[in-house]
């Protein structure tokens, strides 16, 4: 999963990337995008690899970029160059200052950035499907195309973000290579101050967010890289006296599999067991192709055994000899938790 941090001057955005990838990227850098990789923590995992000891362990990964502040602090237009950097990511999350900044005249003011964010994000979309539409004039698309352009651009008129549009209503296959920043999934960071920063997202937020089709979290960034530099043992101590149960990255990681409706299957032997993420709802065939496309091309079956049926029987043969294990075909629905063996021929 690879998720873009974007935010207006002064928001923090750099000190959330820091805090999540636990690296020094100094804020107020200009230039390209910088990256910094986390593991997704699973306790099945760590199980699994206790049992097989493996040469290798893969964790689910999520992928932060710390894209460039070249959207200013008084809310005024994107420029291309940022806009670029901002579709290339997967997911977007926004990051919005709810903290008092000296360096900034303007009193924080959350809910407007957010309406500035999805208004340019709105207007950069429309330009491209206005585009499109002109093209067809000349070069006669696909009429469910034509039609699903059409549909798009009636949406974003109406300010509304075209991840809100079902696939009944716009196939999502005519809009690769388009890149439409309203149809990213988006999240926000409600970044605040250390005395506020075990408190909710205010409710008229989570509304709105709730109509935008995303979702949010409340952190405060210099309290999270207080906790990132202490010892471990004695995180949770602190986390409890500000009122939280989990560090940023935590709630982040629970709000980004929830938004996007993502589960994780697993693959186990004596060279790895591995974490593969996918979105709920994923069939047995498609989700092979995760692990490699001659899986998908060549597939037979799936062996699968769930891993809370793994846990009761401690290992695969203990499962097979209690007739536990599943043998599934291309249609299967792939469960979160499950350990799967994929039998193809190619």
């Amino acid at each position: 999963m690879k998720v873009g941090l974007v935010g207006f001057a002064g928001s923090g955005k750099t000190t959330v990337f820091n805090t999540m990838t636990g690296l020094a990227v100094p804020a107020g850098y200009g230039g390209e995008v910088r990256l910094g990789t986390v593991k997704v923590p699973d306790a099945r995992i760590d199980a699994l690899s206790r049992i097989y000891s493996p040469r290798k362990t893969t964790y689910a990964e999520i992928v932060f970029c710390d894209v460039p502040g070249e959207h200013g602090a008084d809310r005024t237009g994107l420029s291309r160059k940022a806009l670029q950097q901002i579709r290339d990511q997967e997911v977007l999350c926004l990051v919005l200052r709810d903290f008092p900044n000296p360096v900034l005249e303007s009193d924080p003011d959350p809910s407007a950035d957010l309406e500035a964010f999805h208004t340019e994000c709105v207007l950069a979309d429309l330009e491209l499907v206005e585009r499109r539409l002109d093209r067809a004039k000349k070069d006669k698309p696909d009429a469910m195309e034509l039609a699903g352009f059409q549909a798009m651009k009636a949406t974003l008129e109406d300010g509304r973000p075209v991840r809100l549009m079902s696939g009944n209503v716009l196939s999502r296959d005519y809009l690769r290579g388009y890149a439409l920043l309203t149809d990213r999934p988006l999240m926000i960071a409600l970044n605040r101050s250390e005395d506020r920063a075990s408190m909710p997202l205010p409710g008229s937020l989570r509304t709105r967010l709730g109509e935008l089709g995303a979702a949010g979290l409340a952190l405060s960034a210099s309290v999270e890289a207080e906790i990132a530099s202490m010892d471990p043992a004695d995180r949770g101590a602190f986390l409890e006296d500000l009122g939280l149960t989990e560090s940023a990255l935590a709630r982040f990681i629970n709000t980004a599999y929830g938004l996007l409706d993502l589960i994780s299957f697993f693959t186990v032997g004596p060279d790895e067991v591995r974490a593969w993420p996918i979105r709920r709802g994923t069939p047995a065939r498609q989700a092979a192709g995760r692990i490699h496309s001659d899986l998908e091309r060549g597939f037979i079956r799936a062996e699968v055994i769930p891993y809370e049926v793994f846990q009761q029987y401690g290992s695969e043969q203990a499962v097979k000899d209690a007739g536990r294990l599943q043998i599934e075909g291309k249609d299967y629905l792939v469960q979160d938790g499950d350990i799967l063996h994929i039998r193809f021929n190619v």
